[in-house]
């Protein structure tokens, strides 16, 4: 039993260096799901498995550790020091999220892979295009995307970077995955879509980098947050969760059309 709880501490401690928690993926992932066309829907379920895009959203953070995917774990973000921007910033020689995305949606549209390679590789677009939206997965490499910065959250110690994965997103709206993609896309335009679908993995990622320079300015270490935090951060989570779901879309209509 010893044996079992020092495991489960090591594991909840390596997650938090990945994206959103479960249920920030599965919001990208069902919003996603929701704006594809039903011809480009039925194609990548059956890529998939049978499975919905929402069944594998989070499958990259589990993966990541195994030996066989052991080489994507610096996929799941791209650290921007202060004062340096994604292009001036030193690269990770392993990958980083931009690269990742860029890489998985060229082979996806090169149509040279295996069917299961394709299943792979969508598995993996699908919860990065997550974690690119995520901000503090655009935090700083001198404390590791705000791992090594601590805060109080209603006077409960917690790593910067956990609180905006998953208690920040819980706290924002105690909604299912289906809630908020019902309260988020319902409003939203064909019009805004097409806006918000703009640019690439390196544009969305320096989107990222600017929310977070702010997050870490209104953040200090050892602050207690609370209901104001809250309040103002709330719509921001709700317009990267947004994002990520309708661009996501916006790629797989794109290779599957």
């Amino acid at each position: 039993m010893k044996r079992f709880i020092i495991l489960a501490i090591a594991v909840c401690t390596t997650l938090t260096s990945f994206g959103w928690g479960q249920k920030g993926h599965d919001v990208v992932a069902y919003i996603a799901e929701c704006n594809l066309t039903p011809e480009v829907y039925q194609k990548v379920v059956k890529r998939l498995g049978g499975h919905s895009l929402v069944y594998y959203a989070n499958w990259l953070d589990n993966a990541s550790y195994s030996d066989q995917y052991r080489y994507t774990k610096t996929w799941h973000y791209a650290n921007v020091d202060e004062g340096f921007t994604y292009d001036t910033m030193a690269k990770n020689e392993k990958g980083d999220v931009v690269t990742a995305i860029d890489g998985l949606i060229a082979e996806l549209k090169s149509g040279k892979l295996s069917a299961e390679q394709e299943n792979i590789r969508l598995r993996m677009l699908i919860h990065l295009m997550g974690d690119i939206h995520c901000p503090m997965h655009a935090g700083h490499l001198s404390d590791r995307g705000g791992n090594n910065v601590m805060v109080k959250f209603f006077n409960q110690e917690t790593k910067l970077h956990s609180l905006w994965d998953t208690a920040l997103v819980e706290a924002a709206h105690k909604w299912s995955y289906t809630e908020w993609e019902q309260q988020l896309n319902r409003y939203c335009t064909a019009e805004e879509k097409a806006e918000i679908a703009k640019g690439e993995a390196k544009d969305w990622l320096n989107e990222s980098h600017t929310i977070a320079t702010e997050i870490y300015k209104v953040s200090p270490a050892k602050g207690n947050l609370s209901y104001d935090y809250i309040a103002y951060y709330a719509p921001v989570i709700e317009q990267r969760l947004l994002a990520g779901g309708i661009r996501l879309a916006k790629i797989l209509n794109e290779l599957y059309k």
